[in-house]
């Protein structure tokens, strides 16, 4: 990642996108990208512009200001993500549960049936859910991640269940594999897909037409996952 030869105070640290609303914006200049790109920081409600190295500031201005109807129709569509508070609903492996608080249990978090039963004062709801989030994935996904290894002879030297807002999983070069511990709120052909996709840069680290074959040749589920995450993705990992 490189700032590039280009003066950061040439490009504004926020745009208007109507005319009583204005963004916040994060100017990401790369080495790698090839074209200009833009995606919103969930948690923080600001907007990424990833600018290739070489392009003019006033060409990934133009550009984010051309994208003004994308931009709000991302964030209004942040404010329904969903709330992990009493009363909501939230997808655990793909599957909806109502989140129930249990003032007068304890142990903190737990599925029954097709309840989130939660324990405690009230105002600990939220951090509960997460820890009991974060928890189930670690053993869920490490067993998927295992399983998938010995079906395929893939095996990463390490897996990590992390908190990430802007992506679903990762793989470095030396073989490290990091999953989003939200990826436990997708159903099961999503959760396969995005495993075999970061078991598949064990082999290409690129997304070459090499990768791709190497995923098909692991889970069909590619087009199906993709669409699933499309649609439901931005929210879930706006989910707190």
């Amino acid at each position: 990642m490189s700032t590039g030869q280009q003066n950061p105070r040439q490009l504004p640290t926020e745009i208007s996108i109507c005319s009583q609303k204005t963004i916040q914006v994060i100017w990401k200049h790369s080495v790698r990208a090839k074209r200009l790109s833009l995606r919103i920081a969930p948690h923080e409600q600001k907007l990424v512009v990833t600018v290739p190295q070489g392009c003019p500031p006033t060409q990934a201005l133009t550009f984010a200001n051309k994208n003004h109807a994308w931009i709000k129709d991302r964030l209004q569509k942040l404010v329904k993500a969903p709330s992990f508070s009493a009363n909501n609903t939230i997808l655990i492996k793909g599957k909806p549960y109502l989140i129930v608080h249990a003032p007068q249990q304890s142990g903190g978090a737990w599925l029954e049936n097709d309840r989130l039963m939660v324990s405690g004062d009230l105002a600990f709801i939220n951090r509960r859910v997460t820890d009991f989030l974060r928890t189930h994935a670690a053993a869920v996904l490490k067993k998927e991640v295992q399983q998938m290894a010995q079906m395929t002879g893939l095996h990463p030297n390490r897996v990590d269940i992390r908190d990430t807002s802007s992506r679903w999983g990762s793989c470095t070069t030396s073989g490290r594999i990091m999953l989003s511990w939200r990826v436990i709120m997708a159903p099961e052909l999503v959760r396969h897909y995005l495993i075999a996709h970061e078991l598949s840069h064990l082999l290409h680290m690129n997304h070459g037409p090499q990768f791709w074959q190497q995923v098909a040749s692991i889970t069909p589920y590619r087009k199906q996952a993709e669409t699933w995450l499309r649609q439901k993705g931005p929210l879930l990992l706006q989910a707190k």
